[in-house]
């Protein structure tokens, strides 16, 4: 009986042991199928391949997160991944977020920008705020025919910036409060950066009037912050957008399920990479 009784318990004990191992061993498994993929898709277009996922998706009305998505750490990662890459080797992002912070979005897209090697923006479900402006750094997007972009309108808190300065508009000076008109000096500059910004990005994509003309929409509060921009909206815009997105990174996403947790959502095979050719001429 008492032998019984011990292996009973060895028993339970050993299944509590599995039950707690099992979520970090079904997160190690989908770690590897990502990096798989991964290496098998810079194989296939002898690219760097970054891929930033962002799936805790939790939003209030009108579509501001609660928490931000896009963060310093993301920028550091994704500048490491294109310093370990050689100026002329291609960079793909595939890239799947509601946004974040300007000052790391705008990290990312520069370093993009100034990047010689082609960049192609792939976007299989939407890269809205942050996202589109890291997209605009791209010399190509290729989105799924249903995905969708975002306008990148400031949001200072729980309000769009655009619309603090619509209240300076539609109401006497000594009728507003002190708050406010901080709030809205504050978020006419921040709208100034962030056209400025998309111009810098889209300067030499597309003809300078045409840059304007977009930065200024894209930034000044013409939707509400969740607008979602379709594939064929932004390609009549002017900017370089191709729906033929590969079947493989449509399928990249179901290897990023929903987190219980918060985690990072930048990854990339951590190795220099060069053109195959390159490394053959030095082999």
């Amino acid at each position: 009986m008492s032998h019984s009784g011990d292996l009973f318990w060895a028993l339970l004990w050993l299944f509590f042991m599995l039950s707690s191992l099992q979520p970090l061993l079904q997160q190690r498994m989908l770690e590897a199928a990502r990096q798989r993929k991964i290496a098998r898709f810079e194989r296939k277009r002898g690219s760097r391949v970054i891929v930033m996922v962002h799936r805790q998706e939790t939003m209030r009305l009108l579509g501001f997160p609660i928490v931000r998505y896009i963060d310093i750490n993301d920028s550091e990662e994704i500048l490491r991944a294109i310093r370990l890459t050689n100026s002329d080797v291609p960079v793909d992002l595939i890239i799947h977020t509601p946004g974040g912070l300007v000052l790391a979005a705008l990290q990312i897209a520069r370093a993009l920008r100034e990047h010689h090697g082609k960049v192609t923006a792939f976007v299989p479900h939407y890269a809205m705020s942050g996202g589109t402006l890291i997209c605009l750094a791209a010399n190509e997007i290729m989105m799924s025919p249903h995905a969708v972009l975002g306008p990148i309108d400031p949001q200072l808190g729980k309000f769009p910036a655009a619309s603090l300065l619509k209240v300076l508009e539609q109401k006497p000076i000594a009728e507003i409060d002190d708050q406010t008109l901080v709030f809205a000096d504050i978020g006419r500059k921040a709208i100034g950066q962030v056209r400025n910004a998309a111009r810098e990005l889209l300067e030499g994509r597309l003809p300078s009037e045409k840059a304007d003309e977009l930065a200024q929409k894209l930034s000044e509060g013409t939707w509400t912050h969740d607008y979602p921009i379709s594939a064929a909206e932004a390609k009549a815009m002017g900017l370089n957008i191709s729906t033929d997105i590969p079947t493989e990174i449509l399928d990249f996403l179901s290897l990023y399920p929903q987190p219980t947790r918060t985690q990072g959502g930048v990854e990339y095979l951590p190795i220099p990479r060069q053109r195959q050719g390159q490394a053959a001429e030095r082999a």
